[in-house]
């Protein structure tokens, strides 16, 4: 199973996604590495991304999801994955992958990003995300969690939620293919 943890810049996602992978013992990989140097810039700078500056980001995005799948990997991943369209690049056709969307309040994100230090995200971009934002529906089968908790009351959330599905899907195996006979 891989884990794309997405939302808003300063829902936690970085933070989260960490402690989710560390107790998973999962692999991780911070998704804005992925982004190209114009593009962190150009962030640097408060000007924000256009869906052919992502583009590159996501496709390289799908590339790690997808090396992960064929080395029969597990593991947790960032990317803001504000549209539709973004997250169908990166988890359509792809069923071992779910989708955890952190979502939180603008005032508090707000305040959030203004505590942190050394991210090349500027706060004065916060508005941009949230209007470009299309939550996950229903049909995306996400994972939503209120970022209103500690990182760790969240991860652990997570984990209950995961282990939840794998019983969920397992069971339903069981029920299309009949019970197994030895």
């Amino acid at each position: 199973m891989i884990v794309v943890v997405m939302g808003v810049s300063g829902s936690g996602k970085t933070t989260v996604a960490a402690l989710l992978a560390a107790r998973l013992g999962w692999r991780y990989r911070e998704g804005d590495d992925l982004h190209s140097s114009e593009n962190v810039e150009k962030m640097r700078g408060g000007t924000p991304l256009t869906d052919a500056d992502r583009l590159p980001w996501l496709q390289a995005i799908a590339r790690e999801i997808d090396l992960w799948r064929t080395q029969g990997e597990s593991g947790v991943l960032t990317c803001s994955a504000l549209k539709r369209s973004y997250r169908d690049i990166i988890v359509s056709d792809r069923p071992e992958v779910a989708l955890v969307y952190l979502k939180g309040a603008q005032d508090l994100i707000t305040r959030r990003m203004a505590a942190r230090h050394e991210h090349f995200m500027p706060t004065a971009l916060l508005a941009s995300q949230f209007a470009t934002l299309q939550e996950p529906t229903p049909d995306e089968r996400p994972i939503v969690v209120d970022v209103g908790g500690q990182p760790g009351q969240i991860a652990d959330r997570i984990v209950r939620d995961l282990e939840f599905r794998s019983r969920e899907g397992a069971a339903a195996s069981r029920l299309r293919h009949g019970p197994q006979i030895s």
